[in-house]
């Protein structure tokens, strides 16, 4: 019976060095194959090929188009046309003396070509302030493009950091299958030898086949990681196999808050973005006031006529005619309306004033938040990197311990399921360090550093 169980052992542990190794062949076989990208690799071609960056994009350059002196009403605008008509005639006419005179038949029809130029000279500043809000709201364009910009830096940073914690989280595992395969097979020899009994390498063999569907769990993980990064970046394949060129989460240290709140205060995108549509709302303002004043036009106009009669003195006529002229006016009622509209667009200002106010006091509380939580994560860091050292000299001292029989099976899974906690706090605490940083650099307006 022992005999058998031995058989038994020996085959279970092989199969599961032999699944873990197939799937450790095939993950570092695919790996090796693919393309190896940085960091800076992922961000430019997220840039080039997000789809979202280029609708934004080409929002941007509808403002930038809508942005001519044309648009605005500074330039005169010219019109051609040309018109030809007739008229086929049939009349019957009874004179005073009596007599009848009838005519069918009779083709009269004329033709003529005008052109028509138009100028604003003057329309109350309304030219000059609309021509001046375009400018803004293109300016507001590539202000919205750069906010998309750093939005999709920062996801690409963050995703690129998150498979990399994920990368190093699953080394972990794999550090843990080992350990409990050695663990396995220590308890088989004293099994073997009498020194153990058969639930102890029971309960060796349901830990080695817990640690390694963990393993294999983490690997979906990674998977899931890396269809995301694909996705950020717009790949033609998702499920693209990519390779890191970093193993380690790298955290800048040296972030000071008073050098981050003055970047943050003139570099910030949403403030900029506020303080843009402040402008365009006084400029509205304005256009709208302009309505009030009077205006004035000119006008001209060069035309060519030419007729044609079958009846009458008169066979055919042609016309050459130039006309010119200057038109003043005001408005003098229209029903309150335009007090109405210099009242809402007053109120209109006020609400973008209070607005940017508003969106520069968010931003100085995320800012001194994220600031106060990175300083904790760092703080952190420490705390978990010395705890993952203890914890590695415990585990080393139960091994030893645990082949001297001088430890039980559930004192040396709970030392090692102490260092795997401390591996994955720590990396855990990176990971959230960095986001930190991300988002500090984001808010300040440095996120294009990454690249």
């Amino acid at each position: 019976m022992n005999r058998i169980f031995q058989i038994k052992m020996k085959t279970q542990v092989k199969f599961n060095l032999i699944v873990l190794l197939v799937f450790l062949c095939f993950f570092l076989n695919d790996a090796i194959s693919q393309e190896v990208y940085d960091l800076s690799r992922c961000i430019k071609t997220g840039l080039e090929q997000n789809f979202a960056l280029q609708v934004v994009r080409n929002q941007e350059k509808i403002a930038e188009n809508n942005y001519t002196p044309g648009n605005a009403g500074m330039l005169p605008t010219f019109a051609l046309t040309n018109q030809f008509a007739g008229a086929i005639n049939t009349t019957h006419q009874n004179l005073s003396t009596g007599d009848e005179m009838n005519t069918s038949g009779i083709n009269d029809y004329l033709g003529s070509t005008e052109i028509d130029l138009k100028l604003n000279l003057f329309k109350g500043f309304q030219v000059r302030n609309t021509y001046q809000k375009l400018g803004k709201q293109s300016d507001l364009g590539g202000l919205t493009t750069q906010m998309e910009i750093e939005n999709l830096v920062a996801k690409i940073v963050s995703e690129y950091n998150f498979y990399i914690q994920q990368l190093v989280q699953y080394d972990n595992l794999a550090y843990a299958v080992s350990l409990s395969r050695e663990r396995v097979r220590i308890d088989e020899q004293r099994y073997l030898l009498g020194g153990a009994s058969k639930l102890e390498l029971l309960q060796s063999l349901v830990y080695l086949n817990a640690d390694s569907s963990r393993l294999a769990r983490q690997n979906e993980v990674l998977r899931s990681s890396q269809i995301r990064l694909n996705q950020l970046m717009s790949s033609d394949d998702p499920g693209k196999n990519i390779v890191l060129k970093d193993t380690l989460i790298r955290i800048e240290e040296n972030l000071a808050y008073d050098e981050l709140l003055e970047l943050t205060l003139s570099n910030n995108t949403s403030i900029q973005i506020a303080s843009k549509k402040q402008v365009i709302s006084e400029l509205d303002y304005k256009i709208i006031r302009s309505h009030s004043y009077p205006y004035l036009t000119f006008s001209t106009r060069y035309g060519y006529n030419y007729n044609k009669w079958e009846t009458g003195n008169v066979s055919n006529q042609d016309l050459y005619a130039l006309n010119y002229g200057l038109t003043l006016g005001i408005d003098i009622f229209d029903g309150l309306n335009r007090k109405r509209e210099i009242k809402n667009a007053r109120i209109e200002t006020e609400n973008r004033n209070i607005q940017y106010k508003e969106v520069e006091e968010e931003v100085r509380a995320d800012l001194l938040t994220i600031y106060y939580a990175y300083q904790n994560n760092l703080h952190l860091l420490r705390l978990e990197e010395q705890n993952l050292e203890v914890a590695r000299e415990n585990l080393e001292i139960a091994l030893e311990r645990y082949k001297l029989g001088s430890l039980a099976g559930l004192e040396l899974r709970e030392v090692q399921k102490s260092l795997l906690d401390a591996e994955e706090r720590l990396i855990s605490v990176k990971y959230q360090t960095k986001l930190a940083e991300i988002s500090l650099k984001q808010i300040s307006g440095k996120i294009l550093d990454y690249i």
